[in-house]
């Protein structure tokens, strides 16, 4: 088995993208043009590929969950998460304005060559895009929920959470935020290793990412242009969060005392603003931006040549 060098780098922009607040792997697969690739080969871990694991048949299993592309993919997330997402979290922690431009370039080009699949525009796909835009936008002015531990919701909470894995534009932890468990799941559930609450969160996942696979599949196959107008719409709608110019809200509790992971403060959501022209910050924050078109541009240009 070749071992594919580009798709390696392509999971280590996607582990990177995990870094940042607002972006999702989903995203980044989304803008590399793997996104279809991804959803077919999760969705094909199914019964068959079950019955060909207890039959011990490694060849036929390979080639049915896609093992090459999703081996140099997790590969490249794993390493970028030991490695350059530490990077990127230490530039996000000292420059986030040229960070967040970076990103805003990237996915706004990407909106434009992503959108060229659409094979047809028509009444369906316009309305589907306009859907995803807007559906992004409410999460961004969304007001949290309030905490609550039933059995039911936490898993819905699981589903979800692992729905932004595979949704591109969608933040894990955000949306945990906005339902107002992120504090009982990832500040007390997991370092306490409390089982009542991770045990319903898993079950929960597991379901959200063997549906969702399918039906992502499912609606790209037999509604391609309309699927793949919502998405884009969601990931146009997202630039909102990623907006260079804001100051940060964070996550407090009843008191309003800060709530703390590791020390650090939790993003709850942003209060924008506009950029102020007169500073050779925001110019060069601008010329990076541009940086970011250009890229998606090349990737473009470079998967046409291929």
């Amino acid at each position: 088995m070749i071992f594919n060098f580009a798709l390696f780098l392509k999971g280590i922009a996607m582990g990177a993208a995990n870094v940042i607040p607002g972006v999702s792997g989903g995203t980044i697969a989304f803008v590399t043009g793997i996104y279809e690739e991804l959803i077919d080969s999760l969705k094909s871990f199914d019964t068959k590929a079950l019955k060909l694991g207890l039959g011990f048949k490694i060849k036929e299993l390979s080639e049915h969950v896609n093992l090459k592309f999703l081996s140099a993919l997790f590969l490249g997330i794993a390493a970028s998460l030991f490695t350059l997402g530490k990077l990127l979290d230490w530039l996000f922690t000292h420059y986030p304005v040229f960070i967040w431009s970076f990103f805003f370039g990237l996915i706004l080009a990407s909106v434009y060559f992503v959108s060229k699949n659409i094979k047809q525009w028509k009444g369906s796909t316009i309305v589907a895009f306009v859907i995803g835009v807007v559906a992004a936008v409410f999460l961004a002015f969304a007001k949290p929920a309030e905490e609550n531990d039933s059995f039911i919701y936490i898993a819905l909470c699981g589903v979800v959470s692992v729905c932004s894995m595979i949704l591109p534009g969608l933040s894990g932890s955000f949306v945990l935020i906005l339902m107002g468990n992120y504090q009982l799941v990832m500040l007390q559930a997991v370092p306490n290793l409390n089982v009542s609450i991770l045990i319903p969160f898993a079950v929960g996942g597991g379901i959200g990412f063997i549906a969702l696979s399918h039906a992502i599949a499912y609606l790209l196959k037999h509604f391609h242009d309309a699927t793949l107008s919502l998405l884009t719409g969601f990931i146009l709608g997202s630039l909102i969060v990623i907006w260079p110019w804001k100051a940060e809200r964070y996550l407090t509790d009843d008191t309003g005392e800060l709530i703390l992971k590791k020390g650090e403060k939790i993003v709850q959501g942003y209060q924008w603003s506009l950029p102020d022209l007169s500073s050779g910050a925001t110019w060069l924050a601008f010329i990076i931006m541009l940086a970011g078109v250009i890229s998606v541009a090349l990737l473009e240009k470079m998967a046409k040549t291929n």
